[in-house]
């Protein structure tokens, strides 16, 4: 049926190129389609995970049980549900609907939607206009949008995996609620992958899943929906084919061409393999830290605990070697948060080989740990009376600030004073390596401890 047939069957004019009518997402129920596609929920109850947008008077519920006319921004990772939360837009609502592709259409598509849209309102009848992977839309073709939606002419559900602040232009941005989807917990995947295995829609029982494939499976599937019954679909007709009843983990290892990890993420192979990976940075071996990292990505490891260790071992192992390590770690623990896997895989590589070929130095984790070993043994005296708050009525009578110095009053910066309780006064901390850029570091130090000290 070709996209104009679409549009007459649903009483519209026929489409322009690079969009799609009414039912161009709700039909999923012939055998052909897809198992991802027939197993897509028919309403927001059968939706799996997103519990965050699915409360009673949630905008979500109000758009498609209220029928009340808002546009959407759907922000989330692969197979998070931004397609279906569209499908069900159109199952559910009393407004036609209309996909546009973001690869295919242009301007002229996008206004003529529009225009046909502006036409029906007229009649008494809405439209929905879903826009897949709007961050491919160009800037002209966002503008093209902001009549639309601005006047309400459609209500815009619009679906993206970057992050709109930085591919949405602002005033489609300021103009649409944004709703965060997440990734799927390991809990959802499973409890789809058990629904499709029943369903009518998807293999209604037609086989069994083993459970050391059932976690493979799980895993794999890293958070994804679709991803999860795509694999599932084909280790289904991999076993069917064999005449096995059930898909066992090699059936489904061979229909998938992915070896299973052994790996447990809440038992010995998640902190064995994290300390692996840990000491392989700290023992300058890129290439098994990379081995260890890919092991924990190959496992379906949340990336974001992966970042989380880098970030310590940034300052826990290299320290002031390389001060701009930290600065890397944490990078890539933003980017693990929005990228999502697997493209986060190459953030994650990034980190890791920086931190592995730095230079190290455990000097920031052995000057905290001593400080915070004389606080603790009782060594907190009172601040030196020059350094307290002068700045509230009566502090100098009580000598506060009265004799402080100011460093930058001093063509050095740095004027000799006391700055330590007395109780520690002349305690050393801090003691530089000569590895990296700490040499340089420790050099200065130097001076700075012999001008405080009134040496110089």
């Amino acid at each position: 049926m070709t996209d104009e047939a679409l549009f007459e069957v649903a009483g519209q004019p026929s489409a322009p190129a690079g969009a799609r009518g009414s039912g161009s997402l709700a039909d999923t129920d012939h055998r052909a389609a897809p198992l991802a596609v027939r197993m897509r929920p028919q309403s927001l109850d059968d939706l799996v995970g997103q519990r965050q947008l699915l409360a009673p008077g949630a905008p979500l519920r109000r758009l498609i049980e209220g029928d009340q006319p808002m546009s959407l921004l759907l922000w989330g990772p692969p197979g998070s549900g931004k397609t279906t939360i569209a499908a069900i837009v159109s199952r559910q609502t009393n407004r036609t609907f209309v996909e546009v592709s973001a690869v295919a259409a242009g301007v002229k598509e996008v206004r003529a939607v529009i225009d046909s849209a502006r036409r029906d309102l007229g009649r008494g009848r809405e439209t929905v206009l879903f826009v897949d992977e709007v961050h491919r839309f160009s800037k002209a073709q966002q503008d093209a949008l902001l009549p639309g939606v601005e006047n309400r002419w459609i209500t815009l559900v619009a679906a993206t995996t970057e992050n709109p602040f930085f591919s949405v232009i602002s005033p489609l941005l300021s103009r649409s609620l944004l709703l965060r989807l997440e990734p799927l917990s390991d809990e959802d995947i499973g409890g789809l992958i058990d629904r499709a295995l029943a369903d009518e829609r998807g293999l209604a029982a037609a086989v069994t899943l083993a459970e050391p494939a059932r976690e493979h499976l799980v895993r794999m599937a890293g958070g994804d929906a679709r991803r999860a019954l795509t694999y599932l679909e084909a280790g289904a007709g991999a076993a069917m084919a064999n005449g096995a009843a059930e898909i066992d983990l090699e059936t489904l290892e061979t229909a998938v061409d992915r070896a299973a990890v052994r790996y447990d993420r809440d038992g010995d192979q998640h902190y064995d393999v994290a300390s692996a990976l840990i000491k392989s940075i700290r023992g300058s071996d890129v290439d098994a830290a990379l081995h260890y990292l890919a092991r924990m990505i190959e496992a379906g490891e949340d990336p974001r605990f992966i970042a989380r260790r880098l970030v310590i071992s940034a300052s826990e192992d290299i320290g002031m070697a390389d001060p701009t390590a930290l600065g890397v770690a944490v990078a890539a623990h933003q980017a693990a948060q929005f990228v999502g896997l697997p493209e986060a895989a190459i953030n994650l590589a990034h980190a890791t080989i920086h931190l592995t070929l730095a230079p190290k130095s455990n000097a920031v984790v052995t000057a905290i740990g001593a400080a915070l070993s004389d606080v603790r043994a009782g060594k907190i005296g009172p601040v030196p009376a020059h350094l307290r708050d002068a700045h509230y009525s009566g502090a100098k009578k009580l000598g506060h600030g009265t004799s402080y110095r100011y460093a930058h009053d001093d063509p050095r910066g740095i004027v000799a004073q006391q700055y330590a309780p007395d109780e520690v006064a002349g305690r050393t901390y801090y003691t530089p390596t000569s590895r990296g850029a700490e040499q340089a570091a420790a050099q200065r130090l130097e001076r700075i401890r012999r001008i405080l000290a009134g040496e110089e």
